[in-house]
């Protein structure tokens, strides 16, 4: 960290470890045009980009000690375009599946959908109204295993509807864990997604809601991907949809689910904004 202060975003020593591997092959691979290693380490780069997911910041407004955005984004964007973002998040899966004592790939999912906000730089062909919730901007659909690790995750305006949005997931879920032969949605999906499931060999059961039951009621076997949904709001930027481009928010949704597992996986953890304001009050 060259000497700096340390942020509470920051990855632990045994966190990095984790993953540097696969940022020495990705850089070993894509030398700079001069020939020479680059000026900012790999480790920094990613405590950046996991920086800006926990805290919510413009690109511009990352703190002056660590690196500038300019070279920030170039990785950002280089690797969300050819698919190493996604590949240290599937790494990660694997290792937290492996510590719950569970095959690599899952044998079921549970799909949902959640729309938000998108902020101005939205274009509006990538947005749009929501009719079920009355919300404009778009919407994110993820099929998480039952331990709400997530496997696939599609990000559309807020207009599509579950179905398409549940059939693009299935599709996804075939290609990243063929070993699926089950899944779980709520009410909002339709027959179509039961038969495009059909179709790939996934028994697709939609899960109803509880007769009479009022305000939020956790679901069977569906809860564990509302909890999902939480947690990664806990990053400030998936608060709203702040990307110009809908891939860059499929990335932002594997980094902040990176981040989670990392920790997980070293047992560490970084403190809530909760947690910060009473440390901060203690000594009074």
């Amino acid at each position: 960290m060259g000497g700096r202060q340390p942020y509470p975003s920051d990855l632990p020593d045994e966190a990095w470890e984790l993953i540097r591997p696969v940022t020495t092959a990705w850089k070993a691979k894509h030398p700079s045009v001069s020939g020479h290693a680059g000026q900012y380490a790999m480790r920094e780069i990613v405590n950046a980009i996991l920086y800006q997911t926990r805290t919510g910041c413009q690109w511009r407004y990352l703190p002056h000690d660590l690196p500038p955005k300019s070279a920030v984004y170039y990785y950002f964007a280089r690797w969300r375009d050819d698919g190493t973002a996604e590949t240290i998040h599937d790494l990660l899966r694997w290792q937290a599946r492996e510590m719950r004592k569970r095959h690599e790939d899952p044998t079921a999912v549970v799909l949902d959908s959640q729309t938000v906000r998108a902020s101005a730089n939205a274009p509006r062909e990538t947005t749009g109204l929501d009719p079920g919730k009355k919300s404009p901007g778009r919407k994110r659909g993820i099929a998480t295993d039952v331990l709400g690790l997530i496997i696939a995750v599609v990000v559309t305006a807020a207009s599509v509807h579950d179905n398409a949005i549940g059939i693009a997931l299935l599709d996804k879920v075939t290609a990243a864990a063929p070993t699926v032969t089950k899944g779980w949605v709520d009410a909002g999906f339709k027959q179509a997604v039961v038969e495009h499931g059909a179709r790939l060999g996934i028994d697709v059961e939609i899960v109803q809601r509880e007769p009479g039951a009022r305000g939020f009621t956790p679901e069977p076997k569906r809860w564990v991907v509302e909890q999902t949904f939480g947690t990664l709001l806990l990053h400030r930027r998936l608060v709203r949809d702040y990307e110009t481009r809908p891939a860059s928010s499929v990335a932002m949704i594997h980094w902040s689910m990176s981040d989670v597992m990392l920790r997980r996986l070293t047992r560490a953890a970084t403190p809530t904004w909760r947690e910060a304001s009473q440390a901060s009050g203690s000594g009074r």
